[in-house]
């Protein structure tokens, strides 16, 4: 059995131009869903600026570390490719490199992005500032190791690159990757505990009907951006390769997540409203009903006193 370690560096590049190809089409599909999904019918002053402003930063990020990453291969399999000493192997072995000390930053500010958005959700849904100390902390860690990594990379030295792993260009990957994780646990699950903590204390039917979807969707975004970071991890620990793939992969990966949570609470909460809709006329029905026979007991009602987590985490000014 081979091990990803034994996979040359430009194999490496390819694979992760490929895949990141792949999920990059993803992001770009779910993008224009959740810009029609915050835009449709709706006037410029009704559309949610804070939403969409992420939504195309995120965008511009993923499309950005694309297009470095495709200069990134061309350079290092068609343009260097006979004139770089050592080959291709080498070249996408060098860190110092511009495009990759590039793709490297733009990889760092969307995990920033990404980590930030996670935090502010679960400052909106707590509205304490204390509650979130321990996850900004751990995000100014993933901020400055980031920042550090950058300039190291671009200042290796020949002995550094050839020992990555080893070196302190290594350690500063390390470094970048276990706050990393640690943010986005912390934030995710103190989002879960508060919304689950909320969604406890409402009605049977309610309960029924919100607590579980977007717990579950948090839970599912959560899941594939900690996956993407322990893989990481356990690359690093195998002094893998696979950290070069994994790290062109995490950009759209991020990118996926916010989408996928916004489009889902947003599917959601339409299927809610409707039902809230449907419930209420069915309830002036029944009271009509009452008042035409005072004895026949009125068995359905709907609490609607209480706004969705939807409408707490994604807020529609227009609805």
């Amino acid at each position: 059995m081979v091990s990803l370690a034994d996979i040359p560096m430009d194999i490496a590049a390819v694979v992760s131009l490929a895949l990141e190809g792949i999920l990059y089409g993803f992001s770009v599909l779910m993008c224009l869903g959740t810009i029609w999904t915050f835009s449709y019918k709706r006037h410029m002053q009704d559309i949610n600026r804070p939403i969409a402003v992420v939504a195309t930063l995120l965008f511009v990020l993923s499309t950005a570390h694309m297009i470095v990453v495709i200069i990134h291969v061309e350079h290092g399999l068609v343009k260097y490719r006979d004139t770089f000493p050592g080959g291709p192997v080498a070249f996408f072995t060098d860190v110092t490199q511009d495009t990759f000390v590039i793709k490297n930053a733009i990889y760092n500010v969307q995990t920033l992005l990404g980590d930030g958005v996670v935090i502010y959700r679960c400052y909106v849904v707590w509205q304490s500032a204390w509650v979130i100390i321990l996850p900004c902390m751990t995000w100014c860690g993933v901020a400055a190791s980031g920042v550090c990594s950058v300039y190291y990379f671009s200042q290796a030295s020949v002995a550094e690159i050839e020992n990555f792993f080893a070196s302190r260009i290594g350690h500063w990957v390390a470094t970048f990757l276990a706050p990393t994780l640690a943010t986005n646990a912390l934030s995710t699950g103190l989002l879960a505990y508060r919304i689950w903590m909320n969604e406890r204390k409402v009605s049977a039917i309610r309960t029924a009907k919100r607590r579980v979807p977007i717990l579950r969707i948090l839970i599912d975004a959560a899941v594939l951006y900690s996956a993407v970071l322990g893989s990481s991890i356990i690359c690093f620990s195998l002094w893998s390769h696979g950290i070069y793939v994994m790290g062109d992969l995490t950009v759209p990966i991020v990118s996926i997540t916010f989408y996928m949570v916004f489009i889902r609470i947003a599917t959601s909460r339409n299927s809610q409203h409707y039902l809230s809709t449907v419930c209420r006329s069915v309830t002036e029905t029944e009271r009509r009903n009452l008042q035409r026979h005072p004895m026949q007991p009125l068995v359905h009602r709907l609490d609607n006193s209480k706004s969705s987590l939807g409408d707490i985490l994604y807020p529609f000014p227009g609805r």
